[in-house]
């Protein structure tokens, strides 16, 4: 978390934007100017600076959003949970399916289902998502009409779930409004697929590679000759023993749709942090800029600490 506050807090001082002009603006007296710059302490020196700047992040002081004229650490309260939502969508998506296909390719090392699932994982990291959103749209919204548009509501739902965790799916059940809940699935059900299958084609391909490990192994082997049915060596051993792995592909790939969601946010009009860093950084509110990259960059060392504590329930060895 040091080093993430020290790259953020040089990202801050060396790119080419004054923050003082896009607080007094470009006709403020050289009075003004001089005035807000002490206020911001950019005369103190940069260690001081530097320190500052922990003490407020630390905090939870972002500063001020030049974009929306709020609180950075309130945009990022509401902002936040749409991308948590869609992202945590699409990583289920990517463990149901991904795992259990990881699970069967390298179980029919060679077969038709390996085959496919191999394909599936190159098509996965090769093709741009951007253009697998656009044909989405155009297929499943604009020809077939199967799926609800760019955005995370019709504005006939607009506003009438009250918010409760921000997860807009979970306020409509907990609202007990069917209509407004299966208005939201159909907006969130196609970005939070095409997320999902790139989430899928990376776990699909590291479940494989651990599978394809542990039945090679020769306790895999001595549990066969013993009689136990394939069910039991693969589902009940070798799958057992890549639970700790699999944990860590899980909450990186978890990570990596929290902060790799940008284009599909944009894409789809999605009101999240992608789309709200994206809208910072063209405006030049670097205090919006860093404070979502510190937000996300809590979120990898969060999930990196879980998978740890995670290690003891599962491996095997401490059964």
């Amino acid at each position: 978390m040091l080093g993430l506050m020290l790259v953020t807090f040089i990202i801050g001082r060396v790119m080419p934007i004054d923050p003082v002009l896009k607080v007094v603006g470009e006709r403020a007296t050289q009075a003004q100017y001089d005035a807000a710059y002490q206020a911001m302490g950019l005369d103190d020196p940069l260690i001081v600076q530097f320190l500052n700047y922990i003490r407020d992040v630390i905090e939870g002081d972002f500063g001020r959003s030049i974009s929306t004229g709020q609180l950075v650490l309130n945009d990022i309260k509401r902002v936040f949970p749409a991308t948590v939502e869609l992202a945590t969508l699409g990583t289920l998506i990517g463990v149901f399916v991904g795992v259990p296909l990881g699970v069967i390719a390298a179980a029919n090392r060679g077969g038709i289902i390996d085959q496919v699932a191999r394909v599936l994982a190159i098509v996965g990291y090769s093709v741009p998502i951007f253009w697998l959103g656009l044909m989405g749209l155009l297929i499943f919204y604009g020809i077939l009409g199967w799926v609800g548009g760019p955005g995370r509501q019709d504005i006939i739902y607009t506003g009438m779930v009250p918010t409760v965790t921000g997860l807009l799916l979970v306020d409509c059940l907990i609202a007990g409004d069917w209509g407004a809940f299966k208005d939201a699935f159909s907006h969130i059900i196609l970005p939070a697929s095409l997320l999902g299958y790139f989430s899928l084609a990376y776990i699909s391909r590291m479940t494989r590679s651990f599978m394809l490990e542990q039945l090679s192994a020769e306790y895999v082997t001595t549990a066969r000759v013993k009689g136990l049915s394939e069910r039991a060596v693969i589902w009940g051993h070798a799958f057992r023993n890549i639970a700790i792995p699999l944990v860590t592909v899980i909450a990186l790939s978890f990570g990596s749709l929290l902060e790799g969601s940008v284009l599909t946010e944009i894409i789809f009009s999605w009101p999240g942090l992608g789309q709200y860093v994206t809208n910072a950084l063209l405006a030049g509110d670097m205090n919006a800029v860093l404070g979502g990259t510190i937000v996300i960059g809590t979120c990898f060392v969060a999930l990196n600490l879980l998978s740890d504590l995670l290690y003891r329930v599962l491996d095997p060895r401490s059964s």
